[in-house]
């Protein structure tokens, strides 16, 4: 058990949380959610004790084992990714080396006999015969292939070494497990079998995480940062959705009632107050109007961008033909010969392991790339709005994000501009930041909003949920649902395919599988393409918010 007693934490005069008391017990599992900014990661690093609560004090059952997973990808680069998986039972790797030490002395003593026999049984009793074999279980259950577990941190990319220190943090059986953002860089089938690890985990478990699919499945409580108070809700993510909405309804109605009472005796007020005969009943009801009091409903600190892409002209039939494209990069055939039709009413996502490949083809129908062979055709009547993986190139510049929006704009009044900056959250004097300053969600809701303004009856996205907070992303996935013309899609956010998308398309070893379905349908169909879906994520796709 780990619990918040009283627990206020403040930077500068802004108080995060306020006298905040909450108890996280064994065999749930916590979701952590809030607006960014909300404190959300702050609050597990509270937890873990990294940080210090302004008052009040942090609980934990006394001998209890409290594990986390670190950020800092260089902080091992001079161990093993083995060893640093069994680092995440601190007390067993100090036996396991200290043990090995002693057996390497050419000297060995007697008292070194009797203390390696102590080490030897209490090696034993954390069951560690069986450390580097659970160890590599949990580093293939990743996506961190055999070859790679003796090899040195400093060898692994990025995406990988995320990887090694989740499961580090996931490594014996700890009694508390804090986890800020595990799914960031997970492919489909790592998030698959984090989630059937968490859901058969027996301990307490605390998570931060922007996927809604993935609190769904793993959550049994959900644990909202709002008004500066942190508040429990039994169920996973949609249950506190449905929770929230309906207590902030049942609150607008007791107001509602309060308001039409207050009304009703004012007037009575009024018309007796000056009269003899009903003078009694006209105090009686003052009395009652000063009980009254309307339940104070504070706006959330949550924000909605307002997402909609609206054609400025209707589809025809004839959108896109792809024939024969082929394209290598760095000697290897991403694409081969690849060819295919895009009707009217069609929400592609591109799926499956290979990034490069999914990124390549729009590319290339984006207008961005040339292939080496084979030609594409473009409708008369489409128009193609653009959202690549890497977009810093289009904010290399000292425009404000007025200027920056209004180069691409039909309308060049700013008022006009400013409209669809306020729908995405820029506000005021936001408008004239500098869009080289902007962090990685801040540009992400300018592309948006650049392709809104568009007005595009087609539009292409390559991973636009990296850098969105779960609000932006919940909009996002709304947009997309309701967008009346043709999209072709990349995302690893599993939600948003399954509910936009209506075809699949999937790139292997340079070749096209193409199927009219939904996103689970597809998983479902076939056991070869689940098993596909280990690819790894590329060292571009570090989001940020």
């Amino acid at each position: 058990m780990i619990a918040a007693s009283n627990v206020t934490y403040r930077v500068g005069k802004k108080a995060l949380f306020e006298d905040v008391n909450i108890k996280f017990t064994e065999g749930n599992c916590y979701g952590v959610i809030g607006a960014n900014g909300a404190g959300k990661s702050t609050l597990l690093k509270i937890l873990s004790g990294a940080l210090e609560p302004t008052s009040g004090e942090i609980i934990l059952t006394p001998g209890q084992r409290l594990s986390v997973l670190e950020q800092d990808q260089f902080k091992y680069d001079n161990f093993s990714v083995l060893d640093t998986v069994i680092m995440g039972n601190k007390r067993l790797y100090e036996v396991m080396k200290e043990k090995d030490a002693l057996y390497a002395k050419p000297d060995f003593s007697d008292e070194d006999g009797i203390r390696a026999a102590e080490l030897e049984g209490e090696f034993a009793q954390m069951d560690g015969w069986n450390a580097e074999a659970d160890a590599e279980t949990m580093l293939n259950g990743l996506g961190i292939e055999t070859e790679l577990h003796h090899k040195m941190m400093n060898e692994l990319k990025g995406s990988e070494k995320v990887k090694v220190l989740l499961a580090k943090a996931l490594f014996g059986n700890p009694d508390i497990l804090l986890l800020d953002e595990p799914t960031n860089h997970l492919d489909l089938v790592s998030i698959e079998w984090l989630e059937d690890f968490l859901i058969n985990f027996e301990n307490t478990v605390i998570v931060v995480s922007h996927d809604r699919y993935f609190l769904n499945k793993v959550c049994t409580n959900i644990a909202d940062i709002d008004y500066g108070k942190i508040t429990l809700f039994a169920g996973n993510y949609d249950f506190w959705f449905e929770s929230s909405q309906l207590i902030v309804r049942q609150q607008k109605e007791a107001n509602r009632k309060k308001e039409e009472k207050i009304k009703e005796l004012q007037e009575f007020i009024q018309r007796f107050s000056a009269n003899a005969s009903k003078s009694k009943q006209a105090t009686s009801r003052k009395r009652a109007l000063e009980k009254i009091e309307l339940d104070d409903i504070k706006p959330s600190s949550r924000q909605y961008p307002y997402i909609q892409f609206k054609p400025n002209r209707e589809i025809g039939n004839d959108v896109l033909e792809v024939k024969n494209l082929t394209k290598t990069i760095n000697g290897v055939k991403v694409l081969d010969n690849i060819s295919f039709i895009l009707n009217r009413t069609d929400k592609v996502a591109l799926v499956g392991p290979n990034e490069l490949a999914k990124t390549v083809l729009m590319q290339i129908i984006a207008g961005e790339m040339e292939p080496d062979s084979g030609d594409y055709k473009w409708g008369l009547t489409t128009s193609q709005s653009y959202f690549p993986k890497d977009n810093s190139k289009e904010f290399n510049s000292e425009d404000t994000i007025v200027e920056w929006l209004t180069q691409y704009s039909p309308d060049k009044d700013t008022q006009f501009v400013r409209g669809y900056l306020g729908r995405m959250l820029f506000k005021g004097d936001d408008g004239v930041k500098k869009v080289n300053v902007l962090s990685g969600g801040e540009k992400v809701r300018c592309m948006l909003s650049k392709m809104m303004i568009s007005g595009s009856n087609v539009i292409i996205l390559d991973e636009p949920t990296d850098h969105l907070d779960m609000e932006a992303i919940s909009a996002l996935n709304d947009g997309l649902k309701n967008f009346p013309g043709v999209i072709i899609f990349a995302s690893r956010d599993h939600q948003v395919v399954e509910t936009t998308a209506n075809r699949i398309m999937e790139i292997i070893d340079g070749k096209l599988i193409d199927k009219l379905t939904t996103y689970d349908e597809y998983l479902a169909s076939d056991e070869d393409i689940k098993k596909r879906f280990t690819y790894t994520v590329s060292e571009d796709d570090a989001g940020d918010n």
